[in-house]
């Protein structure tokens, strides 16, 4: 959302990173020269957010991973308000399939990202990470024994929209992909007005995570 997009590059900002709006396609984006990056609006919801991550893969061959970078909701206790969470696979936890006994949709995040992505977080201190499932779904989970349901049901650390959406785009084109959140709530009757409150420390520490992983990439 614009929020996030906002509060995201705020924090990049503030690490003296300059920002230059452009296009891509039909999207508005911003480029962080310095760090490689572009950073793109992913729409709500995950037929959004792949409609638009597949325009951005069509229109431009360059990417060398996709990230989906936003706020999630906690799902276990082990996850904390300002921790941020690396999905090693993105459960379609709203794949309501009752037709047969398939398993839920789940997508497997860049292997070589991740990789990179637990050697630097190993120095950061200010705030934990963690690696795992994220639950995919468009629905706000505003409710403990919800929450609780989609944790025993996928495993998740996490409970995000729109990541699915973007993993689906990218398997269709073969760019790796990987979901990384950081935490504004516990995904209970709170989560609302949590999110609001906690929205700009989650943003800056997800920038302070991959801006770490940029510099680790760099001078390897």
């Amino acid at each position: 959302m614009k929020e996030e997009l906002d509060l995201l590059l705020q924090a990049f900002a503030k690490r003296g990173f300059r920002a230059k709006s452009s296009t891509t396609g039909k999207l508005s984006v911003v480029q962080l020269s310095d760090l490689r990056v572009t950073l793109a609006p992913g729409g709500l919801g995950k037929a959004q957010f792949a409609l638009q991550t597949q325009h951005l893969l069509d229109t431009c061959s360059d990417w060398d991973v996709i990230i989906c970078a936003g706020a999630a909701g906690a799902l276990t206790d082990g996850v904390c308000v300002g921790d941020v969470v690396v999905a090693t696979t993105t459960v379609e936890h709203d794949y309501n399939n009752k037709f047969n006994t398939r398993p839920l949709p789940k997508f497997d995040g860049a292997g070589t990202t991740i990789a990179d992505l637990r050697s630097v977080s190993e120095s950061l201190h200010s705030f934990r990470v963690h690696f795992g499932p994220i639950a995919s779904g468009d629905e706000d989970v505003v409710e403990t024994e919800r929450g609780k349901e989609l944790h025993e049901s996928t495993g998740a650390l996490a409970v995000a929209w729109e990541g699915a959406g973007g993993a689906r785009a990218c398997a269709f084109s073969g760019v790796p992909f990987v979901e990384i959140r950081g935490v504004t709530d516990t995904a209970n009757h709170t989560a609302a007005a949590d999110f609001a409150e906690n929205l700009e420390l989650a943003m800056n520490n997800l920038a302070t995570l991959i801006t770490s992983w940029i510099d680790h990439t760099n001078t390897e």
